[in-house]
């Protein structure tokens, strides 16, 4: 196991929480980017498929853990986006 590949997916994944609960709370969908979500959960499961095939250790619980903060925040992006859409809906005047 490498000290400072769990230290990197370490310190990737202190940001998620945070993101995770301003999405909850802000309802919003500014700041964030789907298709950057995307990558990241991409990259992480590739990260997983790795440690799986080659190289297994205690790390692919690092993965594991960020690869499901990165998708919460994927599906609350998903979420908000769908209510930003009703709240246009609701908000156009009537002609």
């Amino acid at each position: 196991m490498s000290i400072f590949e769990a230290l990197m997916l370490l310190s990737f994944g202190a940001a998620w929480p945070f993101s995770i609960h301003k999405s909850y709370v802000s309802r919003s969908i500014e700041g964030k980017s789907p298709f950057f979500l995307i990558i990241l959960i991409f990259g992480y499961v590739a990260g997983i498929l790795h440690k799986l095939f080659y190289q297994y250790d205690q790390v692919i619980y690092l993965y594991i853990l960020n690869l499901l903060m990165v998708s919460v925040d994927f599906l609350l992006y998903l979420r908000n986006s769908r209510l930003a859409k009703v709240h246009r809906k609701i908000s156009q005047p009537i002609i």
